[in-house]
C-alpha cells in the first residue's frame, strides 16, 4: 500500500465534524482530500457533517454573530497496519461572509487538543489553528467557534467553508504514521466539493 494511502486512510476518521444544536439544519459536506509523503500523493473525498447558526435577520450596520460547535471525536490509533503516533497542525479556514465587515472571534470549550488552540484573522479567512499534538487514539473536541461580524447594506450574509481548490485548501492537517518503524509526517490538504451555503442572515 502506498505510504500516503496510509496516510489519507489514518485522517478519514478525524474529520467528520457534527454539532448537536444549532439554529440551523445541519449539512453534509463533501471535502476532496489530497494526502502527501514520501513524494506520493493519494486523493480520496470525505463526507463532513456540519452545524451552524446565526441570526435570520438583521439591520444594516448592525452586530451578528455566527457560531459553529464541533462535536468530540477520536484519532484512530492504527490504519492499514500502521500505527498512527499523532495528529497535529491542524487548520480549518472560515471565510468572512460578503456584505459584513470582521468584528472579532472567540473560541470556548475544546478538550483533548494537545496544545491551545487559537482563533485569527488571516487575509478575509477566520482560521481556526489546533497546534496538538492530538495522540493516536485519542479523544478530542474542537472548540466552538464564534465570529461577530458587522452587517453590510440591505441584501444578505450566506456563510461558508474556505477551500476552492488544493491548491486554495480550506481544511490542512498533518498525520505521524509509523512506517518500517520511523515516524513520517503525512501531509493532507482539502476543500469543499460542492460547498453549500450554510446559514443565510437577511440585512433589511
Amino acid at each position: 500500500m502506498k505510504l500516503a494511502a496510509i496516510a489519507a486512510a489514518a485522517l478519514v476518521p478525524m474529520l467528520v465534524f457534527a454539532t448537536t444544536a444549532s439554529a440551523e439544519a445541519p449539512q453534509t459536506i463533501t471535502y476532496k482530500l489530497r494526502a502527501s509523503a514520501a513524494g506520493q500523493s493519494s486523493d480520496f473525498t470525505l463526507d463532513q457533517g456540519v452545524d451552524a447558526s446565526a441570526p435570520a435577520t438583521t439591520a444594516p450596520g448592525s452586530s451578528l454573530a455566527v457560531t459553529i460547535d464541533p462535536a468530540p471525536n477520536t484519532i484512530p490509533s492504527e490504519a492499514g497496519g500502521r500505527q498512527v503516533r499523532e495528529i497535529k497542525g491542524l487548520a480549518l479556514k472560515l471565510p468572512v461572509p460578503a456584505n459584513s465587515t470582521f468584528a472579532s472571534a472567540s473560541l470556548a470549550g475544546g478538550s483533548g487538543l494537545g496544545g491551545t488552540p487559537t482563533i485569527a484573522l488571516q487575509g478575509n479567512d477566520v482560521v481556526l489553528s489546533v497546534p496538538g499534538p492530538i495522540k493516536g487514539g485519542a479523544n478530542f473536541e474542537l472548540p466552538t467557534v464564534t465570529i461577530n461580524l458587522t452587517a453590510g447594506a440591505a441584501g444578505s450574509i450566506d456563510t461558508k467553508l474556505g477551500g476552492t481548490s488544493y491548491d486554495v485548501p480550506g481544511l490542512t492537517f498533518t498525520a505521524v504514521v509509523t512506517v518500517f518503524g520511523f515516524p513520517v509526517d503525512a501531509a493532507a490538504k482539502g476543500y469543499p466539493d460542492p460547498n453549500p451555503v450554510l446559514t443565510t442572515t437577511t440585512i433589511g
